[in-house]
């Protein structure tokens, strides 16, 4: 089952242009090159994650700074089959499989139940849930409207889904399939907007990445950049409007082109290690027989799966039957640099200007309560205003050539800063061994200023990985630590890592969970595709192993103020795509986590740290009227101490909430 699942895996990522183990992202960074800014470096020797024992349900383990509750295994029939995204609502969590979806209760999360096992193939299943309405993503060529798993033969069939699916969820145990919006890119990854001043509609932003279907299949699809036919499908994205009322009324209301102008930007090629090992690779594959292609300037092999259809089509066009001929591969073998260049962007600009930028996004991650999206967009981070959400309209746009495939997007919670991801290697290589630049394959953070984005720094994995392990940045969370930004992500094979970047300058690692290898001796897919955190659980998507599940434990980096002060937000639902405004209910917890963090810092004085906490106390163990005076009394203490203060804001941040706390008081 393993080598289905690879081929799966590997057959997707071609299909969407997603071209790695052996070559850098299909669209690398630009504008300039970076000065590398890293606070965390890779330790071969001290690092526990270092050297774990491989295996696919006995690996070796490393665990800091906190707790695993579970770890459940896919049922029967997703055994084998990439586990993608996840997506919560109420006590559920809905992991996406390439073979549909499991939807588990994790009321205890130390003992998931799955409620529903709903088999229904297609790539990638990236599921998003808004009331009791259930969206999952299809774009590759094998899936079909009626979920079947045989797979759509023909080139052209109206069969085929490449698109959004849509659920009712209400019987969370029995989904019903209400209705599925068809794209011309189908749907690689989506994004569920709630527009706050529309309440009968939610919004869905599509984001298709594979070759445009024939016309003949989806009508009005057109494979021909803008500037030779306005209806093109490229440079686009879809914008789905889904009417509460009625879902099965869902449709394409407009396709937004936020990449107009955009210029292709500067990259960085692979390792020479990589160049090396690609060379040899493709020279041994074209001697079985094997197709491959150039791209970034790197001999790449082409699996059956991404060939075969075209064989087939070829065989078809001249009315033949039977297994290709040698002329037919000779056709196919001539065709592909053409092919190639235009999928990954490199077809020459027409007049011989300079090539466009991309043609899609890969993640858009909108954040309502700010009006703004960030979208990560292979070659370019973007900033959208999405105060109408029909319209997004693009407001920023930065390059970097250290980053090779803009992968996902994460504000932090106040809306000053945004992260994003490189996903360099397309999720299927080892980008995280001790020869990798710790530019490449990172996350970089941006400050936002005046509605303009400001590079910081770098942050990536600080645990050097083995050649047989991949690894990369991928999708991840904030955890709601008050006072603080600080994220758990996902790392595939690197496993997970949480690193507060507070600091926009100086990210640091915090906690993390690995495991060994799947196989020392040979590349296996596996690892965390995706991390969340959930009130109060941390919840991954194991590619091959299933869902795991984690809390915080207290340590010098956090303390369990903090971490009890996380635990009073209480979301509906959460999805990957979509940020909520985080906001923290009055609590004792809260006011002692700004304690200690102006502790930590030393930005109070340690006698009056300790009057502080005596008097949070003594409050905590009052009530009624006492319990109001001792707050309202420290309160104002509270104010003076933020003139003298390291950290004023800080100092005020715990004012208000003891204030908040004396005003709940009944």
């Amino acid at each position: 089952m393993a080598s289905e699942y690879q081929a799966r895996r590997m057959s997707a990522r071609f299909r969407v242009t997603r071209f790695v183990p052996l070559v850098a992202g299909a669209l690398a960074l630009a504008a300039c090159s970076r000065a590398a800014t890293i606070s965390n470096t890779p330790s071969l020797e001290s690092d526990p994650r270092v050297g774990l024992r491989a295996g696919l349900t006995d690996a070796g383990e490393a665990v800091s700074n906190l707790k695993i509750l579970s770890k459940t295994p896919p049922s029967e029939k997703f055994v084998g089959s990439t586990n993608s995204d996840l997506a919560f609502t109420g006590n559920y969590v809905i992991q996406g499989n390439y073979n549909g979806w499991q939807i588990f209760d994790i009321s205890d999360p130390s003992k998931p139940v799955l409620k529903s096992a709903y088999y229904c193939p297609a790539s990638q299943s990236d599921v998003s849930v808004y009331r009791n309405l259930l969206f999952v993503s299809g774009e590759g060529m094998t899936g079909r409207v009626d979920c079947g798993g045989q797979g759509v033969p023909d080139t052209v069939s109206k069969e085929r889904l490449r698109g959004i699916r849509i659920f009712d969820i209400t019987d969370i145990s029995n989904p019903r399939n209400v209705t599925n919006v068809q794209t011309c890119r189908g749907s690689h990854t989506h994004t569920v907007l709630e527009d706050p001043d529309d309440k009968e509609n939610v919004y869905i932003y599509v984001s298709g990445s594979a070759n445009v279907r024939s016309p003949n299949e989806l009508a009005g699809c057109v494979d021909e950049t803008p500037d030779k036919n306005p209806n093109s499908a490229l440079f686009r994205i879809e914008v789905i409007k889904v009417p509460l009322a009625n879902p099965a009324a869902a449709a394409i209301v407009a396709s937004p082109r936020i990449f107009n102008d955009l210029t292709a930007p500067a990259r960085h090629g692979e390792s020479p290690e990589d160049v090396a090992a690609a060379k040899k690779a493709a020279a041994d594959a074209r001697a079985r027989g094997m197709f491959t292609a150039e791209v970034m300037g790197t001999e790449m092999i082409l699996p059956p799966q991404f060939t075969k259809p075209m064989l087939d089509s070829i065989v078809k066009a001249r009315n033949g039957t039977g297994e290709p001929t040698a002329a037919d591969s000779a056709a196919l073998r001539a065709a592909i640099p053409a092919m190639i260049a235009k999928m990954v962007g490199d077809t020459p600009a027409a007049g011989g200007g300079p090539r466009p930028g991309p043609t899609q996004c890969h993640d858009i991650t909108v954040y309502p309560a700010l009006g703004l999206a960030g979208g990560a967009c292979e070659g370019y981070g973007l900033l959208l205003d999405i105060r109408d959400p029909i319209n997004p309209i693009r407001i920023g746009a930065v390059a970097d050539s250290n980053f090779s495939y803009w992968h996902s997007a994460t504000f932090n919670n106040d809306g000053t800063k945004i992260l994003f991801s490189d996903e360099w290697g397309g999720g299927g290589a080892p980008k995280c061994r001790a020869t990798d630049r710790k530019e490449w394959g990172a996350n970089a953070i941006f400050t936002l200023v005046n509605g303009k984005m400001e590079f910081q720094s770098y942050y990536k994995l600080p645990a050097a990985q083995t050649a047989t392990e991949n690894c990369v940045a991928h999708n991840g969370s904030l955890i709601p630590i008050p006072g603080r930004d600080v994220m758990v992500q996902a790392w595939y094979q690197g496993g997970i890592s949480i690193f507060d970047w507070t600091d926009a300058k100086n990210p640091q690692e915090i906690a993390f969970f690995d495991r060994g290898p799947i196989d020392s001796t040979r590349f296996q897919m596996g690892g965390s595709w995706s991390v969340y955190w959930y009130n109060g659980a941390i919840v991954s998507s194991e590619i091959a192993r299933g869902l795991d599940i984690a809390e915080l434990t207290p340590s010098e980096y956090i303390s369990q103020n903090e971490i009890d002060a996380a635990r009073t937000v209480k979301m509906d639902y959460l999805n990957a795509q979509g940020q909520p405004k985080l906001s923290w209910p009055p609590s004792f917890s809260l006011a002692k986590a700004y304690v200690d963090q102006l502790e930590r810092k030393k930005c109070l004085s340690a006698d009056r740290i300790s009057t502080v906490r005596q008097a949070l106390s003594g409050a905590e163990s009052a009530s009624g009227d006492q319990r109001r005076q001792a707050l309202n009394a420290l309160a104002t203490t509270l104010a003076g101490d933020a003139r003298g203060s390291c950290d004023a804001p800080k100092v005020r941040k715990l004012e208000q909430a003891v204030r908040d706390l004396a005003g709940g008081i009944a």
